[in-house]
């Protein structure tokens, strides 16, 4: 089922010819009833007012960005895209669809990420009718099947993906919004381009740990951020005591062996990397 655009009449006009049609034919009806004018009058004006007033069913409004799906006798006839008073076919049913764009956030739902722990997920998606005929015939309810389609398609992106990322360029949940809303946006597409839906945007709103998990999943969190912090000090406290005896040696200043330098790396390291709250004390005369 595809869009046919049909033309139709401009309402005014219509409307404008046909109350003359009732005026003139209320007329002769008047001049039988109180002149006196030849019965056979009636046989004219009767019918020619009763077609006039079945022809005002034919009209109807359509707004801006708005169209008209018309069937007659449960055929599809097409589609009708011109604004305002319009006029087509009184037999013809007339159905409106808004073209708008429009937008709705989903319910958060709880779900297992890849690496199977509970999350809560919530995203806003952005969509609009592209084709009236698919909209109206393919889906009984075209509203409903946006709705409950992107929810399932959030729960199948949601369990593709780990919630935090655990390998260098692996993508996940918190830390690739931008891939995370391409890929919604793709299973999104994929289940309402049937109903005439066009998928504008669709962004994650929410992203959480569920109640259950959040406090444990903190502490971990917590403690890979302490282990990344401890391995980039070790990393420049290395760095910097390769440069302190690269310094000594071409300055010249003292000759080190290889015991002293061991001694002198292990003070500097200690110095360095020990704790704030137990600062070594290190005895210079060792260095030398």
């Amino acid at each position: 089922m595809k869009e046919n655009p049909v033309r139709s009449l401009p309402g005014i006009p219509v409307t404008l010819v046909l109350i003359a049609v009732l005026l003139a034919a209320g007329y002769g009806v008047a001049t039988v009833l109180t002149a006196g004018a030849s019965p056979g009058r009636l046989l004219v004006a009767v019918p020619v007012a009763a077609l006039a007033a079945f022809c005002l069913a034919g009209l109807y409004m359509v707004e801006p960005n708005q169209s008209a799906v018309l069937s007659l006798f449960g055929r599809y006839v097409g589609t009708v895209h011109d604004n305002g008073l319009r006029w087509n076919n009184p037999f013809y049913s007339k159905r409106k669809v808004s073209l708008r764009v429009r937008n709705f956030e989903s319910g958060r739902l709880k779900v297992n990420e890849l690496d199977g722990s509970p999350i809560e997920i919530a995203a806003v998606i952005v969509w609009k009718v592209v084709d009236s005929a698919e909209a109206v015939f393919n889906v009984d309810d075209y509203e409903s099947f946006v709705h409950i389609q992107s929810e399932a398609a959030l729960r199948a992106m949601a369990t593709s993906y780990p919630y935090d990322q655990h390998e260098e360029g692996q993508v996940s949940l918190r830390s690739h919004p931008t891939e995370i809303s391409d890929r919604l946006k793709e299973h999104l597409d994929e289940r309402l381009t049937s109903a005439g839906v066009d998928v504008l945007d669709a962004r994650i709103s929410h992203l959480a740990y569920a109640p259950e998990i959040a406090q444990a999943m903190l502490q971990r969190q917590q403690a890979n951020a302490v282990v990344a912090a401890r391995a980039r000090i070790v990393a420049g406290a290395c760095g910097m005591v390769e440069m302190a005896l690269s310094e000594l040696q071409k300055s010249g200043v003292v000759e080190l062996d290889e015991e002293r330098k061991a001694a002198m790396v292990s003070n500097l390291l200690v110095v360095l990397c020990g704790d704030r709250g137990t600062q070594p004390v290190v005895n210079a005369g060792t260095l030398y």
